[in-house]
C-alpha cells in the first residue's frame, strides 16, 4: 500500500470510515480557518479590532497547519492496520 494512493480508501470497510472521519475532520478545519479569515478581515477595517482579527488571522493560519496533518494521521492509521509491507512503492 503506497503512501497517499488514492485506491487506499477503498481497501476495506475500516479504511473507508477512516477516509470519512478524515474527510470529516479536514472540512470542518477548512470551514473554521476560511470563517476566521474572513472575520480577521474584516476586523482588519477598524483600528480598535485590529488586535483581535490578528489572533483570528493566527488561528485560522494554525487551522490551515492542521490540515496536512489530519491527512498524515489518516495514513498513519491506515499503516497500523497492518498494510506496511509494500509501503515506498508507487
Amino acid at each position: 500500500m503506497p503512501l497517499f494512493h488514492p485506491d487506499n480508501r477503498n481497501r476495506s470497510d475500516q479504511h473507508r470510515k477512516i477516509y470519512a472521519y478524515c474527510e470529516i475532520a479536514y472540512t470542518i478545519v477548512d470551514v473554521s480557518a476560511a470563517v476566521l479569515f474572513v472575520v480577521g478581515s474584516v476586523l482588519f477595517f477598524q483600528e480598535a479590532t485590529t488586535y483581535v482579527g490578528t489572533w483570528l488571522f493566527l488561528i485560522g493560519s494554525i487551522l490551515f497547519g492542521l490540515r496536512p496533518t489530519i491527512k498524515l494521521y489518516r495514513e498513519y492509521t491506515y499503516l497500523r492496520m497492518g498494510d506496511y509491507e509494500d509501503i515506498m512503492r508507487k
